[in-house]
This record gives structure tokens, C-alpha cells and sequence, in this order.
């Protein structure tokens, strides 16, 4: 049986450090931002697409797509960032499932920042939300990608609120203490997300020996 989770978190909430304790404790982790990366890839079906709405001068001397720039366009206009995600979702979507199926482990994880506003959660069996404050939010940005601090405003800010999230979530990680904190918060959902494998294939393998006698 294979578990599906799907895990989100708005920007620089940490949803990233969480994947890597699930791959830590076993989990199949797909990145499904770095996918988006791919699609976007010269010689794509979506680079063609966004090079078509955006114009070329989104692109570098190498004709590879200048996310950078893309980025201060589409978070600076909302109508600008659903055109993209329209044309960058369905080929993600696609490549995700492709990446599901071939995976072996009992616990498929996909993170996704657009998770939830892409439909994919609904696909899955159960959705993890990554969650830590505005300012908390900010500060990381601007430490971890160098970013000034009105740059990282309109990135946090560009996104739907963390509450829309968290009320849909079925599990919710606190990444806003120590990362040992959060990993007790990780381990423990974790061993219950076992258990909970562990009985069903207990259920199907008594049912299987009741039906063969």
C-alpha cells in the first residue's frame, strides 16, 4: 500500500527542511518546485508557452528562462502570476503523477509551495502544512537568498494567507522553534502515519487468509 502526502507552506516557512526529515525517515520525497523548474526548461512544452505570454525579455543570453526576472514580474501582478501557474500546473501535475507511480517506498511526500492552489492536495491522502510568522518568514529570506527587505515583503505577501492553509491541513508542523523541536513535531506524525499503514495491511492480510480458507 502507498501512502500519498502532500506538504505545503507558504515561502520560507520551512516546508523544505520538513521534506528532508520524511525522506530521513523513509519517505519518497518529490520536489514538485524543482519539477517546475524542469518544465520551464528550454526545449519544454511550458518554456515555449511562458516565453509566448511573458515576452523574451525574460530570457538569459543562453535562452534559458531568467526566473529572477520572471519572479519580479509575476509577484508584482496577480493576473501575471495566474497566467503562469496556468501554464506551469498541468505539466507539473503531470510530471508528479509520472514520478508517484514509479516510486517503491510505502510513503510518496510531494512538496509543493502551490500545493493547494494547483488542486493537487485532493489528490492525495492526507496534507501536511508547514506553518512560522510574517516576520519570521521575512527574516529568512533576507538571510537565506539575500534579499532586501521590501523584496521579501512582496514575496511573503504575494502568497494567500497561512490560515487558508492551515484550515484544510489534516496534519500542521509549528517550524517556528528549534529544528529539534520540529522534528519531535515530524517524528511523532510520522509514527502515527506507520501505524496506521501497519493496520490496514494487517486488515488486508487476515482478510486475504479468511477469503483463501
Amino acid at each position: 500500500m502507498k501512502i500519498i502526502i502532500g506538504l505545503t507552506g507558504n515561502i520560507a516557512t520551512g516546508k523544505s527542511e520538513v521534506g528532508r526529515m520524511l525522506a530521513e525517515l523513509g519517505a519518497r520525497v518529490i520536489d514538485a518546485d524543482a519539477v517546475a523548474h524542469e518544465v520551464m526548461r528550454r526545449g519544454q512544452p511550458a518554456h515555449e508557452a511562458i516565453v509566448a505570454t511573458f515576452g523574451t525579455d525574460i530570457l538569459r543570453p543562453d535562452g534559458e528562462i531568467d526566473r529572477a526576472r520572471l519572479g519580479s514580474i509575476v509577484f508584482a501582478d496577480a493576473e501575471a502570476l495566474r497566467r503562469l501557474e496556468a501554464i506551469v500546473h498541468p505539466e507539473v501535475i503531470r510530471r508528479v503523477d509520472a514520478l508517484i507511480r514509479e516510486a517503491s517506498e510505502a510513503v510518496v511526500v510531494v512538496e509543493a509551495i502551490k500545493l493547494i492552489e494547483a488542486g493537487m492536495h485532493r489528490h492525495y491522502h492526507a496534507l501536511w502544512v508547514v506553518t512560522c510568522p510574517r516576520q519570521q518568514q521575512i527574516a529568512r529570506l533576507m538571510r537565506s537568498r539575500g534579499m532586501t527587505e521590501a523584496e521579501a515583503i512582496l514575496r511573503v505577501d504575494a502568497q494567500p494567507p497561512q490560515a487558508e492553509k492551515i484550515a484544510l491541513a489534516d496534519v500542521v508542523i509549528d517550524n517556528s522553534r528549534t529544528l529539534a523541536e520540529t522534528r519531535e513535531q515530524v517524528v511523532a506524525e510520522w509514527n502515527k502515519l506507520i501505524g496506521r499503514i501497519s493496520s490496514l495491511c494487517s486488515h488486508s492480510t487476515q482478510k486475504n487468509t479468511e477469503t483463501s480458507v
